[in-house]
């Protein structure tokens, strides 16, 4: 039997008088990945967002093992790593630095192990001393996806992850998706290449009118 992980029930949403989400309903299971395509403004962020607990919609709900999303929660913190638009760094801190404060705030054992595995998996080892504004926007992107690889997680939602990256990155990323959902966590990513959803194996859906379909 498989096992619910994350579900977003008659979820309603908007920005003043202008309705982005209209009953909006998704289901997430343990050892699957969801790719939400869409146009520019569709409202594929704010989705994310809802599911990440850091907006609450106007109406409906979402719930992460049966509890409300919501990112002040520690428990919730513990199961889900995030990279959503814009990303955000720490000024003051080298690449190495950054990806071991969020290796040491989740206890993760052996961080500098763990951040060494991070830096050579995105490519960053030879910026690890480099601070996060002298970063390309691609490198700066490969730093967003590498703090959640330095963490743990049951649940990974990444906001239009392959932004600014290569071809090889995003053939990489595409690996790294597909073996999150093999070894029994899931994915939730917003993106607008379909050849990375399909590449890692996601179920593809369309956000249409602030409502969710299956891709064409």
């Amino acid at each position: 039997m498989e096992t619910e992980l994350l579900r977003l029930a008659g979820v309603r949403h908007g920005y003043g008088e202008r309705p982005v989400l209209g009953d909006v309903s998704l289901a997430l299971c343990a050892g699957e990945a969801v790719a939400v395509l869409g146009a520019n403004g569709a409202g594929k962020s704010t989705l994310l967002r809802i599911a990440a607990g850091r907006e609450e919609p106007d109406a409906g709900t979402a719930t992460l093992r049966g509890r409300p999303a919501d990112e002040d929660d520690a428990a919730f913190r513990a199961d889900v790593a995030c990279a959503l638009a814009p990303g955000a760094h720490y000024p003051d801190l080298t690449v190495r630095e950054h990806l071991l404060l969020v290796a040491l705030a989740h206890r993760v054992p052996e961080a500098e192990d763990r951040v060494a595995e991070a830096l050579a998996e995105h490519r960053l080892a030879d910026h690890a001393e480099q601070f996060p504004a002298a970063l390309s926007a691609g490198l700066g992107q490969l730093l967003s996806l590498a703090a959640t690889r330095v963490r743990p997680h049951t649940l990974l939602i990444l906001d239009e992850p392959e932004a600014h990256l290569d071809a090889e990155a995003r053939a990489a990323l595409a690996l790294r998706l597909a073996a999150t959902a093999a070894e029994g966590g899931a994915v939730l990513l917003a993106t607008h290449d379909p050849a990375l959803a399909e590449r890692s194996g996601a179920r593809r859906l369309e956000l249409v009118d602030g409502r969710l379909r299956a891709a064409a």
